[in-house]
């Protein structure tokens, strides 16, 4: 089969890609929707006539991502692109690294990474080493930490427990909430008696508003305690106008990084992408980067892996041996103003003088 454009002798490079486009969620289409525009725009931007993308539906997951693998297989997928959940990944994964068939998928579940799968996704390990390690820089080792009863406080708990011993700093306390606004007071209280220098708050939206003004009422002042918080905290209505979060720090990708691609996509599309579509666009991008080469010889191991990592919407990305991704992030600040960068993020993963 060639392609409108195509060199004669070239092979296309077949691309899949796994997305729920008939998840019984309508929030999930539509995201799906909008990571495959993404893509699409992302191959045309590419230059490049030689990529073909091949989709397939894995709808609600579990067999049905398992059948859209084997459907992407059959007709030649070099790599596949998604899926998008912990479980699809799963799923997928074997199917396509008995074909020696890497995967790119969008999940931020670690445990379903690695032989293959490859985690693109903004993974919260990066943001709570990435703060942790900046508080440390400045001073701070005594850590605590207000985490929801979920899989991303576990997640975030896990990755605080990390960092911390990488900084040789000391985790004085964790404490759990259910996530709903009532249920703040308590932890917060003990938190606040802890003894802590930083308290890392893994939760935005809502129940970040509830929990910093719940830390002031407790004794927690600015001046002896820095807040910290994770890429959850990027959200114009979660800051606006909350004092006691003034002087706290978060990590994030670099503000405005995807302004060019957010413009682009909202000129081609009418509409403004989902906040996940440039993940889809950076994979596009990077098959498109990786496809010279023999036919099912150019997504090597040693390709996907490259330390130098690779620039994405976000900022620089590189894959981890073990399949997750990390990130180049930047550090901010919150103030009356709105949210200053005091630690840029960085533009390559070489050390100085290396």
């Amino acid at each position: 089969m060639r392609l409108p454009g195509m060199a004669p002798g070239q092979v296309p490079v077949r691309v899949g890609v796994i997305l729920p486009f008939t998840s019984s969620v309508a929030g999930t289409r539509n995201l799906a929707q909008s990571m495959l525009k993404a893509a699409e725009l992302a191959m045309f931007d590419s230059g490049n006539p030689n990529i073909l993308l091949m989709t397939a539906d894995d709808g609600n997951g579990g067999a049905a991502a398992a059948q859209a693998a084997q459907q992407l297989l059959s007709q030649g997928a070099e790599i596949i692109v998604g899926p998008l959940f912990g479980p699809s990944v799963q799923a997928v994964a074997p199917i396509a690294r008995d074909r020696g068939v890497p995967v790119l998928a969008f999940s931020t579940e670690k445990s379903v990474a690695g032989n293959g799968a490859y985690l693109i996704s903004f993974m919260p390990q990066n943001e709570v080493r990435r703060v942790i390690s900046y508080a440390a820089a400045n001073g701070h080792y005594q850590f605590a930490a207000l985490v929801p009863q979920t899989a991303y406080g576990n997640v975030a708990e896990a990755a605080l427990q990390d960092s911390v011993a990488a900084v040789h700093g000391n985790v004085v306390d964790v404490e759990h909430f259910a996530p709903d606004a009532g249920s703040v007071a308590t932890p917060s209280s003990a938190v606040a008696k802890s003894g802590a220098d930083a308290i890392l708050i893994a939760q935005g939206g809502t129940l970040l508003r509830a929990i910093a003004p719940t830390l002031s009422l407790d004794g927690v002042t600015k001046d002896k305690v820095k807040l910290l918080g994770t890429g959850l905290w990027d959200d114009d209505r979660t800051l606006a106008r909350e004092s006691a979060l003034e002087g706290s720090w978060y990590a994030a990708p670099a503000p405005n990084a995807d302004a060019d691609f957010v413009n682009k996509y909202r000129t081609t599309y009418g509409a403004a992408p989902a906040p996940l579509a440039s993940l889809a666009y950076d994979a596009i991008s990077l098959v498109a980067l990786l496809s010279q080469g023999p036919a099912y010889h150019r997504f090597t191991t040693a390709a996907l892996n490259d330390p130098n990592g690779f620039s994405g919407v976000n900022g620089i990305f590189r894959f981890q041996p073990d399949g997750t991704s990390e990130r180049g992030l930047a550090v901010l600040e919150l103030t009356s103003s709105g949210p200053v960068v005091v630690s840029p993020a960085p533009t390559t993963f070489q050390k100085p003088g290396a």
